[in-house]
C-alpha cells in the first residue's frame, strides 16, 4: 500500500469525536504537544481565547491537557506515546518533530498543527488542498523567504560575506530551512555556515561558538525550540554584537533586529476553528491546510542603534512595525 492510499485509509477511520465523548460521559479532552518553555505561555493562552470565542468553557464542555508540553525535542516522541495511550480527543501541535511525532505514535487521532513545514514532504498529508489523513491545520511553508530574508540582511549589512545559520539539525524542517539558505546565498555569492542546537542547554555555548566563524551576520531558523527560549537565544545572540534576523515577529519584540515571517501566536488563536470543527464531527482529511497569507517585517531600532547600525530608508519603508 503506497502512502496516499494508506493516509486515505486512515482519514476514513475518522467518526464525531465530540459525539463519541459526549455518549462516553466526558469532555472532549485536547492534547497539547510542543516544545514549551516561559516564552511560549502567550501561545496557550492565544488557544484558550480562540476555544472561548467559540463557547467552550474549561471544565464545562472542554478539557486542555498540558501535560505532554516538553522541554526539548528528546521529550516528544514519549510525549505522543502518552497521548496516544490516553486516546485524547484531538491533538494540538505546534512544529513540524511534534507533528511528526503525533502523527507516528496516534495515526487514529485527529491532530491540528499550528505550524510545521511541508506537510507532503513530512508524510503527513497528500495534499494541502485535502490532506486525506489525521493531520489539518497549518503549514509554514515559505522556502521563498530564505533569499528574501538574506537579501533583507545584506541591505542592512553591506559588507555581508558570511552568515551563519542557527537551527536544530534533527529536525527535518529546519534542516530543509538550511538547505534553503545555503541555495540561496549561493545565488547572492555568500558563505553561509550552519551553528547547531540540540538543548535549551546548549543555547549560550553554541551562540558564542558564532564568534569564531567571522561571520558578519546571523540567520535563525524557524524552531519551536527557539520559540520556548525566545529570550535566552536573543540575549546570547545581543552579547555577539552581530546582527540577526529572525522568523517570529516575537523576537523582534524580544529585543532581536529583525524579524520577517508570520504571527505564531495568531496561529494559535485560529486553530481553535479548527478544533471545534473536528469536535463537530468534521475529518480533519477534509480540511484544507492553511499556508500564510500574512508575512510581516519588523525592525527594532532600539537593537539597531545598539549595534550602531542605520536602517536604510528602502528596508524602513517595507517594514509592518517597527519598534523604537
Amino acid at each position: 500500500m503506497d502512502r496516499r492510499s494508506f493516509v486515505a485509509l486512515i482519514g476514513s477511520a475518522f467518526a464525531a469525536p465530540f459525539a463519541l465523548a459526549q455518549k462516553a460521559g466526558q469532555l472532549p479532552r485536547i492534547g497539547l504537544l510542543w516544545i514549551h518553555a516561559g516564552a511560549s505561555a502567550p501561545f496557550i493562552d492565544a488557544f484558550r481565547d480562540g476555544m472561548r470565542a467559540l463557547g467552550y468553557v474549561e471544565g464545562k464542555n472542554i478539557s486542555i491537557d498540558e501535560r505532554s508540553l516538553v522541554g526539548g525535542y528528546d521529550g516528544l516522541a514519549a510525549a505522543a506515546a502518552r497521548l496516544a495511550t490516553e486516546k485524547v480527543t484531538v491533538i494540538l501541535a505546534y512544529g513540524g518533530t511534534a507533528v511528526s511525532a503525533a502523527h507516528k505514535a496516534a495515526p487514529g487521532i485527529p491532530i491540528v498543527m499550528v505550524s510545521a513545514g511541508d506537510p507532503i514532504k513530512l508524510g503527513v498529508a497528500s495534499s494541502l488542498a485535502r490532506p486525506g489523513g489525521s493531520v489539518t491545520g497549518f503549514t509554514s511553508l515559505n522556502e521563498d523567504l530564505s533569499g528574501k530574508r538574506l537579501e533583507l540582511l545584506r541591505e542592512i549589512v553591506p559588507a555581508m560575506r558570511r552568515f551563519a545559520v542557527v537551527l536544530y539539525p534533527g529536525s527535518a524542517t529546519e534542516a530543509e530551512s538550511l538547505r534553503n539558505f545555503v541555495a540561496a546565498a549561493r545565488t547572492l555569492k555568500l558563505e553561509s555556515r550552519p551553528a547547531e542546537i540540540r538543548s535549551a542547554a546548549e543555547i549560550e555555548s553554541a551562540i558564542a561558538s558564532i564568534a569564531k566563524m567571522e561571520v558578519q551576520a546571523i540567520a535563525v531558523v524557524g524552531s519551536s525550540l527557539f520559540n520556548a527560549n525566545r529570550d535566552r537565544l536573543v540575549a546570547a545572540i545581543a552579547k555577539l554584537r552581530t546582527p540577526a534576523i529572525y522568523t517570529g515577529i516575537s523576537f523582534a519584540e524580544a529585543g532581536g533586529l529583525i524579524a520577517h515571517g508570520f504571527n505564531v501566536v495568531e496561529n494559535f488563536r485560529r486553530s481553535a476553528v479548527y478544533v471545534d470543527k473536528i469536535l463537530k464531527g468534521a475529518k480533519p482529511g477534509d480540511l484544507p491546510i492553511e499556508q500564510p497569507t500574512r508575512i510581516e517585517l519588523v525592525i527594532n531600532m532600539k537593537t539597531a542603534k545598539a549595534l550602531g547600525l542605520k536602517i536604510p530608508q528602502s528596508v524602513l519603508i517595507r517594514a509592518n512595525r517597527v519598534i523604537e
